[in-house]
């Protein structure tokens, strides 16, 4: 092993641990829906209500953070969003009303903005041009495994002691990881402010801070992430209870579906790093995986099949949809101007933030409207309509590489 590779191979495995956190912490509240609902006496909506809000702060202060990690440096800003997570678990098993929760919902939202500029920032700095992409796959896997262990942690814990106790013992994972980074800063120490204050040739020039907001393709991309976020938050939030009503199954099996779709989806990752790396075309990558998806969740919705075969297809969803992921990151990274890649990444995946704050509203609406079969059709509507901006940051990216030829 190389002392690059070596060095690569670190870098992406601290990044990938913290995003895995990060994910983590989008699903605490969601996954223990079924007793907060009881306890509070709210509905989906109200329940939907708390991701809004958790996704709308996120979202907002990721595209701030994106400007703050330009300024400072990605890590101190990834320190202080670990620490933000553990924290804000620890407000939320304390709490006694709506009000708790809904506070509690905005402290994690904020720990939680931070993670994408920083670490595509951290990823673009210190990992070697040629093995990017295996890097934004592993993050990509590290947040669906974040994502798939969520669920089954806190179920766990709410059902064998109390939901309380689960958000307690949520708030552990956020501070050991903090201090695991802590004692690697080296590896992912940010570069030198100056080096970083002079504009690469064709970059942006200091006075043109917000000069990549007038990119197109900035834009194609933000509403990409923005409609395949609608669609991810009705799986997140909704797909174990909507399983549980057009299937019958128990929601232990439907947990069970969830998990398939999480790991299924980082097989998909780590199978679209390897196609990302040797594919000169990522959007077309993504308009195929996307397709599939799509009609696989239609095929859901239409419940054609017995309660493992929902399993099974939900599985297959999440493998499809994985197999964009690293394709989707590295058309960012294609419209990244050089001296932005914090601003872009922080603009940009605030669309996802947007999306998952929209989808619970959507899917809990109905879901109180005793329509589970639509909260799938919708999935498939959504993941299909994301193929058009995909089509649409590609051809902006061979436009550009055209003109400069």
């Amino acid at each position: 092993m190389t002392s690059t590779l070596r060095s690569d191979a670190h870098v992406i495995g601290l990044v990938g641990l913290a995003h895995g956190v990060s994910h983590f912490y989008h699903l605490i509240l969601a996954a223990l829906f079924v007793w907060l609902k009881p306890a509070f006496d709210l509905s989906y909506a109200e329940l939907g209500l708390l991701m809004t809000v958790f996704f709308i702060i996120s979202g907002v202060g990721q595209a701030l953070a994106g400007f703050v990690v330009d300024r400072f440096g990605a890590r101190a800003v990834l320190f202080a969003g670990m620490l933000l997570l553990g924290i804000s678990a620890l407000a939320l098993a304390q709490a006694h009303s709506y009000t708790g929760l809904m506070l509690g919902a905005m402290l994690a939202g904020t720990g939680n903005s931070v993670f994408h500029p920083a670490d595509y920032t951290i990823l673009n700095q210190r990992v070697s041009p040629g093995r990017v992409a295996y890097g934004f796959s592993m993050h990509g896997i590290s947040g669906n495994i974040g994502w798939a262990l969520a669920p089954l942690f806190m179920t766990f814990m709410a059902t064998h002691y109390d939901w309380r106790v689960a958000l307690m013992s949520a708030s552990v994972l956020p501070l050991w990881v903090l201090l695991v980074l802590f004692l690697n800063r080296h590896a992912i120490r940010p570069e030198p402010l100056k080096s970083r204050a002079a504009p690469a040739k064709g970059g942006l020039p200091a006075e043109g801070t917000l000069s990549f907001l007038r990119l197109p393709a900035v834009w194609m991309c933000f509403a990409f992430f923005f409609i395949t976020a609608i669609a991810l938050g009705g799986i997140q939030s909704f797909a174990s209870v909507a399983l549980v009503k057009l299937y019958g199954m128990s929601l232990a099996l439907a947990t069970s579906a969830y998990t398939a779709y999480m790991l299924a989806s980082a097989v998909g990752m780590a199978a679209g790093g390897v196609l990302g790396a040797r594919s000169t075309h990522p959007d077309r990558n993504v308009a195929i995986a996307f397709s599939a998806a799509a009609l696989l969740a239609v095929l859901l919705g239409m419940s054609l099949v017995p309660a493992w075969g929902a399993v099974v297809l939900m599985g297959a969803i999440g493998l499809t949809s994985g197999v964009a992921g690293p394709s989707r990151d590295l058309m960012i990274r294609a419209a990244a101007p050089p001296n932005a890649t914090g601003r872009v990444y922080g603009v940009v995946y605030s669309g996802l933030d947007s999306g998952l704050a929209v989808g619970p509203l959507l899917f809990g609406a109905l879901m109180d409207g005793d329509q589970p079969a639509l909260v799938f059709v919708f999935i498939g509507v959504f993941q299909a309509l994301a193929i058009v901006t995909a089509v649409g940051v590609g051809g902006k990216a061979r436009a550009v590489a055209l003109q400069k030829a």
